[in-house]
């Protein structure tokens, strides 16, 4: 069975439910029972022997069997239950009894898991409508075990589902992941220029997503450094808020051999604990690599005091004194908090890869409080910014608009130094034979080599722009004129003309140009008496996309145009014709 057609026909499991369940409710039976069923056929190999250890060991007084049981099972857990879906199958008059004991026979970390999707309540709803049997019967059924479906395949298995189960329940799916062709692209760009480092036997590095929704980010780049070197090691840290995406993730990171422990649940924005979610769990870690698809143009109105009293109280010993964005997006507020989380220059170093949407390259104009323009300044002036890549649109589950892939790094190769490389990938993608949501283009191998090889060449060219660190910062002036009351200028105590409000006017002047020779230059032959005044002059930055890959278009020529106009009078023409007579 493909896995398209295993996802069909876990999929197709939901109609048993139809009458019994709103639409809405099939996510709570179908994933967690997904879930379950992968776990029982990875240990299915094991099992015999890890009851056979029980056996052997739970006379002699051991206060902690689970490494013990986990080694035998081959993986971070296992199961010490006697049943599995075969077993449980068998005594179908037993099964809501005989299937908790299986659930509670897991070691800690899955239990864990299967505790996110509150399964227990089903059980009892499934079995108060004759429905358990049924349900479990099919899940038995298929076979998800690793030599059949891999963990790249579980994973586009479980991303489908949550798809169309979103879709039933008018929820957001694209809250939860990622397309893998994005994520493929991401890992290629924020791996590129460590893969001799990571081609070294025994490397071992880590990588940490802050909204790791069901961890695609993270087993996409795990794949990558396995396929280029399978002597290394990629330990794999994530946090996520919502319970099932947390408990797929963390699922198949164990199946992975990864450590459970690493994924944890809270809220990456929140410094401290409440009833309802736990604060950033990995304050004060550092990562090697750092990778993130934040949700776009969310409001951060729930943790708003948290994070503002952040700023206020701590400036930069926290993560987010470079400023605030608007309260309406959250996006740069993941970016600082994964930039806070990067290893200094001198421990090797840390390289950051984020999708934004267009919001951040300009929004916020240059303030006396720290807005998205002081951030754009601290990250660019601190030479933290190697490229950005514009994407085409349409690429998103649950969203057209324009986004974008933001390369941090603070250990910039010496020919990047200074410098950041736009690249304008709008228009590589393929249209899809059947849109998904919102999704109806995708990057095909043939477009993420493409995008890579430009980023990795570094050079100017149709696609890609390299400008300075200065080139997207301005002078913010303030130009006044002076007071004018009947046809005599208004002067302060010192002579000096009073500025009439009025008339004030501000000019955006590039870093590079001087102030006085531009206001010369573009202000002065227009108003001769204007000046400017230097105690309001602001610094600000922005990334004008559009500007810079900027194609003129020619207007058509009068002729063409008559042309047309003369084309459609003949065939309205004839229609008229054809309609009277």
């Amino acid at each position: 069975m493909t896995t398209k057609e295993s996802a069909n026909f876990i999929w197709s499991i939901a109609d048993l439910l139809r009458g019994d369940y709103k639409q809405s409710d099939y996510g709570k039976v179908i994933l967690p029972l997904t879930v379950l069923r992968r776990l029982d056929c990875v240990l299915t190999d094991t099992k015999e022997k890890v009851l056979k250890k029980l056996d052997a060991v739970k006379s002699m007084n051991i206060q902690n069997l689970d490494p013990i049981l986990n080694k035998e099972a081959g993986y971070n857990f296992h199961n010490k239950s006697k049943y599995d879906f075969d077993k449980l199958i068998a005594d179908p008059n037993n099964l809501a009894s005989n299937l908790r004991n299986y659930i509670n026979g897991f070691s800690e970390d899955a239990r864990e898991v299967i505790e996110q999707f509150e399964f227990d309540n089903q059980i009892s709803k499934l079995e108060d409508n004759n429905l358990l049997f049924m349900v479990f019967k099919r899940f038995q059924e298929v076979d998800l075990h690793p030599d059949k479906v891999s963990s790249m395949e579980m994973g586009y298995m479980f991303e489908e589902l949550i798809r169309k189960f979103a879709e039933l329940s008018n929820e957001t799916a694209g809250e939860h992941f990622t397309p893998r062709e994005v994520i493929k692209l991401m890992v290629n760009l924020l791996f590129m220029y460590d893969n001799d480092m990571l081609r070294k036997k025994g490397v071992v590095k880590t990588i940490f997503d802050c909204c790791a929704g069901t961890g695609g980010m993270l087993s996409v780049a795990d794949e990558y450094l396995n396929e280029l070197n399978p002597d290394a090691r990629l330990e794999l840290f994530g946090q996520e808020t919502n319970n099932e995406s947390y408990a797929i993730c963390k699922s198949d990171l164990m199946i992975k051999g990864q450590n459970p422990a690493n994924i944890k649940k809270a809220n990456s924005l929140k410094r401290k604990e409440s009833e309802k979610q736990k604060p950033d769990q990995f304050i004060g870690h550092e990562f090697d690599y750092l990778i993130t698809n934040p949700p776009f143009g969310v409001k951060w109105k729930k943790v708003e005091k948290e994070v503002k009293d952040e700023h206020n109280e701590l400036g930069f010993a926290g993560r987010y004194g470079a400023g605030l964005p608007s309260v309406s997006d959250g996006s740069f507020l993941f970016l600082m908090n994964l930039i806070k989380k990067m290893k200094p220059k001198e421990k090797g170093g840390s390289r950051l890869a984020i999708v934004l949407n267009g919001s951040p390259l300009f929004s916020g104009s240059p303030s006396s409080k720290k807005n998205e323009s002081s951030i754009r300044q601290w990250i660019i002036e601190n030479d933290l910014l190697e490229a950005i890549v514009a994407l085409p649109n349409q690429l998103f589950y649950n969203t057209g608009i324009s986004t974008y892939i933001w390369i941090l790094s603070n250990h910039k190769p010496k020919e990047r130094q200074g410098k950041v490389q736009l690249i304008n990938a709008v228009d590589f993608y393929k249209k899809m034979s059947k849109s998904l949501g919102d999704k109806r283009n995708e990057l095909s191998d043939e477009h993420i080599a493409d995008i890579t090889r430009i980023y990795g060449e570094f050079l100017e060219g149709e696609y890609s722009k390299i400008f300075d660190n200065e080139d997207f910062g301005y002078h913010k002036v303030t130009v006044e004129r002076p007071l004018v009351e009947n046809g005599k200028v208004i002067t302060d105590k010192k002579g000096n003309p009073k500025a009439d409000s009025s008339l004030r006017d501000t000019e955006n002047i590039p870093l590079k140009e001087d102030i006085d020779a531009y206001i010369k230059r573009e202000v002065l032959p227009h108003v001769p008496d204007a000046w400017v005044d230097k105690s309001k002059t602001l610094t600000g930055y922005e990334i004008n996309f559009t500007k810079y890959f900027y194609q003129y278009k020619p207007l058509r020529s009068l002729e063409e145009i008559r042309a047309d106009i003369l084309k459609l009078e003949e065939q309205t023409e004839g229609l008229i014709k054809e309609v009277i007579s």
